[in-house]
C-alpha cells in the first residue's frame, strides 16, 4: 500500500477522533495531561454513580501521587503506610525509585512514629474486600484513597467519594486491563505536582490510550441509559450478575472444604443499583484454617494458582 496524505489522516482518525486530538502530548487549555474526549466520557460514567466532587479529573500514578504529597525539603523521608493486609505492590513501589522524600513504613495499624506520614487507603482492600477507612487517627497524615474496586458490581456505592486525593481505574469497571488508565480526583495544586512527575517520567499520557478509553467509557455510559436488547441489562447489571454466579460457585466449592475459609460481608444498600448486596470482589480472601506452611506452595500442587498472604503483610496462611 502506498502511503499518501489522506492515508495518514484516516490512520491518525481511526476511533472516530480527528486526528489532531493524538499530535501533542500535552492537553489543550488543561491543568492535566488528559483529553477532552477522555474527560467528557468520565463525567459522563460518574454521573451513573453518586457525584464526587467538583476537583480536577486526571490521569496519576501512584508514584506521581507520592511525588506531590511528599514535603521536598524534609530532613526526613516521609513515612507511608497502610493497613494490613495491604495491597501487595505497595512496598515495592513506594521504596523503587529509592527516593529520598518518602519511604514505606509498613502497617499502619503499628505506626507509631510521630511526625508527617502518607496513608494509603484502599477501598473496597484489595486482597481481602472490605471497606477501609484511616487506620492511623492522629492528625498530620495525608491520605491517599484508592477507590480501583469502588464500582457497583463489585461493592455497595453506599456514599458520595469526597477525599482530598482519590485513585480510580478504568480497567476494573469493564476489564480492559491493557488501556493502563488511571482516572484521579483531587485539587488543583495537588494536580500540578503529579502533572510535573509525569511529565519528567513518562513525558505525558498515551492519547490513543485515552482516547480508547473514551470509546470503551461511551459504550458503558449508554448501556446504562439504553440497555441491550437481548438482556435489558446495562453493563454494571451484567458484570454484578456474573459477579455474583462466580461468588456463589466459590463459596459452595470452598464450604466442602475443611481446610480453607472464605470473609463474610454485611450486606449494603447501593444507591447506584437501588438495592442492598454483598460485596463481591474480583478477588479471593482465602484463609487455611489448618497448620499448613505455606498455602500458595501447598495449592499449586493441585494447580490452583494464587499468591503468598506475606506479600500483603501477613501470615503464610
Amino acid at each position: 500500500m502506498k502511503w499518501r496524505p489522506h492515508n495518514v489522516r484516516a490512520l491518525l482518525a481511526t476511533n472516530g477522533r480527528q486526528g489532531h486530538h493524538r499530535h501533542s502530548w500535552m492537553a489543550v487549555h488543561e491543568v492535566c495531561l488528559r483529553s477532552p474526549q477522555a474527560l467528557l466520557r468520565c463525567r459522563e460514567c460518574g454521573d451513573r454513580r453518586p457525584p464526587h466532587c467538583s476537583r480536577d479529573w486526571f490521569y496519576p500514578t501512584l508514584q506521581a501521587a507520592l511525588y506531590a504529597l511528599s514535603p521536598q525539603d524534609a530532613q526526613e523521608p516521609i513515612s507511608v503506610v497502610s493497613a494490613a493486609p495491604y495491597y501487595s505492590a505497595y512496598p515495592a513501589l513506594v521504596d523503587c525509585l529509592k527516593s529520598g522524600i518518602h519511604k514505606w513504613a509498613g502497617d499502619a495499624a503499628k505506626f507509631n512514629k510521630d511526625g508527617p506520614f502518607i496513608e494509603l487507603i484502599t477501598s473496597p482492600n484489595n486482597p481481602d474486600g472490605y471497606n477501609r477507612g484511616p487506620a492511623v487517627h492522629r492528625t498530620g497524615g495525608k491520605l491517599f484513597h484508592d477507590l480501583a474496586y469502588y464500582w457497583p458490581q463489585y461493592a455497595a456505592i453506599s456514599s458520595s467519594a469526597d477525599h482530598e486525593i482519590m485513585l480510580f481505574t478504568v480497567s476494573k469497571s469493564t476489564g480492559h486491563a491493557g488501556m493502563r488508565i488511571g482516572l484521579g480526583i483531587t485539587y488543583s495544586h495537588v494536580a500540578r505536582k503529579m502533572v510535573k512527575f509525569i511529565e519528567l517520567s513518562t513525558i505525558g499520557v498515551s492519547k490513543d490510550s485515552q482516547l480508547r478509553a473514551a470509546s470503551v467509557l461511551k459504550v458503558v455510559s449508554d448501556s446504562c441509559e439504553h440497555p441491550g436488547p437481548a438482556s435489558n441489562q446495562s453493563l454494571f447489571d451484567e458484570v454484578h450478575n456474573l459477579m455474583a454466579t462466580r461468588w456463589s460457585r466459590l463459596r459452595g466449592a470452598v464450604k466442602q472444604s475443611v481446610l480453607f475459609t472464605l470473609p463474610d460481608f454485611s450486606p449494603a444498600f447501593c444507591k447506584f443499583r437501588g438495592q442492598y448486596f454483598e460485596p463481591q470482589p474480583a478477588f479471593a480472601w482465602l484463609k487455611c484454617e489448618e497448620p499448613i506452611e505455606d498455602c500458595q506452595v501447598f495449592l499449586r500442587k493441585y494447580k490452583i494458582l494464587t499468591r503468598s498472604l506475606r506479600q500483603f503483610g501477613v501470615g503464610p496462611q
